[in-house]
């Protein structure tokens, strides 16, 4: 769940980078993430946490009572925020790696004084699309500030009897108005209101913004509720289908609104709906390294267990891959016990001997003893620049980056490995003198092979394990 700041790459498409976030989004131009009415029941910084455990980067927020923490239960996330509050915010998201993309439903009258406040809040936050329901007699206010601040607005559709209930209501209040006016298209209240949301898609070509996406339990019915994607009346897949036939680009926010203090798992399974269904349309290359019932693995039966999207170590040996890989980026998340020791196996070419013939991007707490044992090092070869490992219990973040003879890591948002494998020329001998274990010179080791996650014996927890396979040849990580 890595994010790669807008300011610095096309969406969809590979460039030089002045950071070393990528998104990990499967679909070449759409960006899933959720509403945080979902976790309504909750914080603020609890729906952070688990839109990150979904593995999703992005977030839109709502403006109206939902408090920002357990321990700050007098502070209501908005735009009134104080500014000390909101630098807060800021560092919350950059360490669950969540980006707020979306504001709403918040109010935007007729008045520039309160429009600027909320314009300003977005400004201040990084928000590109405000979502909103304003009155029509706002709208030369709201275009104009639109253009000022270069955010967009999405008028959005609660059920019947709301002002913005039927799309033809939307693209009235459009006409004559800036590409920056659009829809946010919430297609459960569309079908709780009777209409359907593929043919009111349609209507609403060229003025989508965003969307709230939902499947809901029947058609017609306003306490209809939402279902697992795919299993609903609103047909997820044909919604995604026209998106894509119009070269819609943005955001698709989920808002689940049933279940609500135990719908993760529903909203995982319409996580994995929605990247099954538009990885297919326009696939950015990334994917699950394993399948939720670790079919794809090589492992003893028991040793390691998936579930809620956690895979967790029971006892028995590594798991591995059985597919190979030789150029990926790799992207996961993991947490440690107190002295835990583990690690992430790449092109391992023999996982009988595989200390021997793979390299290993070094899992602990802290470290070994040694410099080359660090957290994020390349085990007994390479230490890490910088100690990033964060506090025992909390999920650290790797990027594992494999290009020819290049390796790079990137551990919670900070590259601290820049690694030439041809410099590593001798058997037993590091570039800088210093001994290693490897009978083989590293710069000799397989370019291809499996990919593993080490039992050694400790506990060990990992999470949104991304790959992907082939990378674009233009993508590149600076030198350090």
């Amino acid at each position: 769940m890595v994010i790669l700041p807008l300011a610095s790459v096309s969406i969809g498409k590979c460039a030089e980078m002045e950071a070393v976030y990528l998104r990990t989004d499967v679909y070449d131009g759409w960006r899933l993430g959720v509403q945080t009415w979902t976790f309504n029941r909750f914080t603020f910084y609890e729906a952070v946490d688990k839109t990150a455990s979904l593995g999703l980067d992005w977030l839109e927020a709502y403006p109206h009572g939902q408090k920002l923490s357990e321990d700050k239960p007098d502070i209501i996330f908005g735009h009134n925020m104080p500014e000390e509050i909101k630098k807060q915010v800021k560092q919350k998201l950059a360490d669950a790696g969540v980006r707020l993309c979306n504001y709403g439903v918040v109010q935007l009258p007729n008045d520039e004084n309160e429009c600027r406040k909320v314009f300003e809040f977005a400004k201040e936050m990084g928000i590109e699309t405000l979502v909103s329901e304003p009155p029509e007699e706002a709208f030369d206010l709201i275009d104009r500030l639109c253009q000022e601040y270069q955010i967009n607005i999405a008028i959005h559709n609660h059920p019947k009897p709301s002002h913005y209930w039927d799309p033809n209501m939307v693209l009235e209040v459009c006409k004559g108005r800036s590409n920056r006016i659009g829809a946010c298209a919430d297609t459960g209240h569309w079908v709780r209101s009777g209409i359907n949301p593929v043919e009111a898609l349609k209507k609403l070509k060229g003025r989508i913004v965003s969307l709230h996406l939902k499947d809901i339990s029947e058609f017609g019915n306003r306490e209809a509720h939402d279902v697992i994607w795919g299993t609903g009346v609103c047909d997820i897949k044909a919604m995604l289908e026209e998106l894509h036939r119009q070269n819609f680009k943005g955001v698709f926010s989920i808002e689940y609104e049933h279940n609500w203090e135990k719908s993760l798992p529903e909203i995982r399974k319409s996580v994995e709906y929605f990247n099954e269904v538009a990885g297919k349309l326009k696939p950015t290359g990334w994917r699950d390294l394993y399948t939720s019932n670790l079919s794809n693995c090589i492992f003893k039966p028991g040793s390691w267990i998936m579930e809620d999207g956690v895979l967790t170590r029971k006892g028995g040996g590594n798991i591995w891959t059985k597919e190979k890989f030789g150029d990926f980026i790799l992207d996961l998340e993991f947490k440690v016990a107190k002295g835990s020791n583990s690690g992430v196996f790449i092109r391992t070419g023999d996982i009988a001997d595989f200390v021997q013939t793979g390299i290993e991007v070094q899992i602990h707490d802290t470290t070994d003893g040694t410099s080359r044992g660090a957290c994020g090092a390349i085990y007994d070869c390479l230490a890490p620049t910088k100690n990033m490992t964060k506090k025992t219990g909390e999920w650290n973040h790797y990027t594992i980056t494999c290009k020819a003879n290049k390796i790079y890591v990137v551990f919670n948002g900070e590259k601290i490995i820049d690694m030439d494998v041809n410099l590593w020329t001798e058997a037993h001998k590091n570039p800088d003198g210093t001994a290693n274990k490897f009978n083989t010179a590293v710069r000799d080791m397989p370019r291809i092979g499996h990919i593993g996650l080490q039992d050694h014996g400790d506990p060990i927890w990992f999470r949104n394990i991304k790959i992907n396979p082939a990378p674009c040849q233009e993508a590149r990580i600076k030198p350090l």
